[in-house]
């Protein structure tokens, strides 16, 4: 079988992959749980790539990614649920629906009424999205009700959070400002502090869960998507530490047996190293 730029055959591949008889037995031997984790960690891998700039890399991982929707569709396509095909028409109708501005011409002519009626559109999907779902068994509602009900739970925590804090302040759910929030995490570090003390681990992970969630509350009012920001402080935090680990290379130190000031003091001179670049660009 040759390679080829037609996406019948990646379909191709993957059928002869998950063939009974023929197949590759690690692939033959998945299922759609076990697959979910490879799923994230290429979309994962995709944004990585956009964020270094490298597009041999992204080109590589958008195709790792499109893999994991062939393998997908080629699982539900042997339980007879959908095939490849399917989800090519789900898509391109929903893209044709949401936009009609584009494709009917309808009167939406600035960005803030292409966003009022996406969101109409959307919300008669969910609709539509519900009715279908309640006539099939094994699929439980739970959180796909209500007003945060588009809001999937599939998300990263911090992305979810971050969009149903952008959902409920669409009804004045809200701060007014950046401000009160601080004050809100600041509240939610004493309750914490006080769960440390008690030595409650169950109340521990509740109160640190509401201090992420004040945390990324601040972000979205600063404009800044608590996702990247994190991403950005563990590139520094790998650039840096790394630092300490070529340093104690240098002296001959492994970094198990170098002491916690020892390392201290080499991050602080990452941390120098980098203000003095910084303030050498500018």
């Amino acid at each position: 079988m040759e390679p080829s730029k037609d996406i019948l055959r990646l379909i191709e591949i993957m059928a002869a992959l998950r063939h009974p008889e023929t197949g590759c037995p690690w692939d033959i031997e998945q299922n759609f749980e076990t697959i979910k984790p490879y799923t994230i960690e290429e979309a994962y891998e995709v944004s990585d790539a956009i964020e270094r700039g490298d597009m041999d890399d992204l080109c590589d991982e958008l195709g790792d990614l499109l893999l994991q929707v062939v393998f997908h569709a080629r699982m539900a396509e042997e339980a007879g649920e959908f095939s490849f095909g399917d989800v090519v028409n789900a898509i391109t109708t929903k893209m044709i629906r949401r936009h009609p501005h584009v494709f009917a011409r309808s009167a939406a002519d600035t960005p803030d009424a292409v966003k009022i009626q996406w969101d109409e559109i959307k919300q008669a999907e969910k609709r539509e999205r519900a009715e279908r779902r309640s006539s099939r068994r094994g699929i439980t509602e739970d959180f796909n009700g209500g007003f945060l009900g588009s809001v999937q739970r599939s998300f990263p925590a911090l992305t979810e959070a971050l969009k149903l804090q952008e959902r409920a302040a669409k009804v004045g759910f809200d701060w007014s400002a950046p401000e009160p929030i601080l004050d809100k995490i600041e509240e939610e570090i004493g309750e914490l502090r006080v769960a440390l003390s008690e030595g409650d681990r169950a109340k521990v992970s509740d109160e640190l869960g509401d201090l992420i969630f004040a945390v990324v509350n601040i972000g979205r009012h600063v404009k800044t998507d608590p996702e990247q920001a994190l991403r950005g402080t563990n590139t520094k935090f790998r650039r840096r530490f790394s630092h300490i680990e070529q340093v104690l290379d240098k002296e001959g130190e492994t970094l198990e047996a170098a002491s916690l000031e020892r390392m201290e003091e080499i991050w602080q001179a990452a941390k120098a190293i980098e203000r003095a670049v910084t303030a050498g660009t500018e």
